[in-house]
């Protein structure tokens, strides 16, 4: 995959089925836009392209503070993952902000993306002031050398899925709604770093990962996980928080794998959450910590037997 962070000197070598948005989380609508290039780029012998942002345009201008589904990294791995030929992630810039929408048309669709198709959900906005429509695109097509396709939301329960929706379940620890609206588990990617190695002392040894700023986190608590890291799969439990019982200054990811015991420090882990088991709690002391963890660990055995 192309991965295309600066546009002042990139143009696409071919003909590219073009999708446009966001795309924090690159849930289950999102998805169906991406299908949708796919589907015409096999048809066409195109190139599929997604052309997204660094950051999301209500962030640039302050409307709303920096939390996202997946951070840019994650974005991208999802992308390459989904087999995207092109992920043009555009700096948004006062520049582009100011961008009148026919001249976006011309000098990065038509320029720089050489769009044969451009594909869109009903509501996507564009240019300056959000000129651009997909009506607007509709006009500018046939005299720029490509159509444009609009595709309808996606729904779940009669509902549009919106990012706007997903990060209202998670704000509510409701990560099984999440896994259903993203059309996977939602996951914390990271590095290993050493903590404390209280875990080891108490019987449980844990890895931990520091959380991008910008990503959002559900509520502090105890999660059943599953963590994919060196190659492997392992079923676990994670604590979301502060360890107040043990630390309670820094907030942090913590997962007991079961049936591991390797050196897993400084590899890249993907913790994927798949049910909330209980709050974050302080205990009186070790012991009591202990017992629960034992109780947790329980739990876990009884989620994860197969039915």
């Amino acid at each position: 995959m192309d991965y295309v962070r600066d546009l002042s000197t990139y143009v696409s070598d071919a003909p590219t089925a073009v999708t446009l948005g966001k795309f924090d989380g690159v849930h289950r609508g999102h998805r169906k836009l991406i299908a949708k290039i796919h589907e015409l780029a096999r048809e066409n012998g195109w190139k599929t392209a997604v052309f997204t942002f660094d950051v999301a345009p209500q962030v640039f201008m302050g409307e709303r503070a920096q939390k996202l589904l997946v951070t840019n990294r994650e974005r991208a791995e999802i992308m390459r993952d989904l087999n995207v030929d092109i992920l043009i992630e555009c700096p948004f810039t006062e520049e582009l902000k100011s961008m009148e929408a026919d001249a976006f048309v011309r000098n990065i669709l038509v320029e720089k993306l050489h769009a044969s198709a451009v594909v869109v959900g009903t509501d996507f906005h564009f240019g300056k002031n959000r000129s651009g429509s997909p009506a607007f695109l509709q006009q500018q097509g046939p005299a720029s050398g490509f159509q444009t396709i609009i595709v309808p939301k996606e729904k779940d329960d009669g509902r549009d899925i919106s990012s706007t929706w997903i990060r209202g379940e998670l704000a509510k620890g409701n990560v099984r709604k999440v896994r259903e609206l993203l059309g996977y588990p939602y996951f914390i990617d990271g590095k290993i770093v050493h903590g404390r190695h209280l875990g080891h002392k108490l019987g449980f040894p844990t890895i931990n990962q520091l959380p991008a700023p910008e990503k959002m986190l559900p509520p502090n608590g105890v999660y059943f996980s599953q963590t994919f890291v060196g190659g492997h799969l392992y079923q676990g439990i994670s604590n979301i928080g502060v360890k107040p019982t043990v630390d309670g200054n820094h907030m942090g990811i913590e997962t007991y794998l079961f049936d591991c015991s390797l050196d897993l420090y400084e590899q890249q882990a993907r913790v994927e959450l798949l049910d909330f088991r209980r709050p974050e709690k302080r205990f009186e002391n070790l012991d009591q910590l202990k017992a629960k963890i034992d109780e947790d660990i329980r739990a876990a055995d009884l989620f994860f037997q197969p039915d």
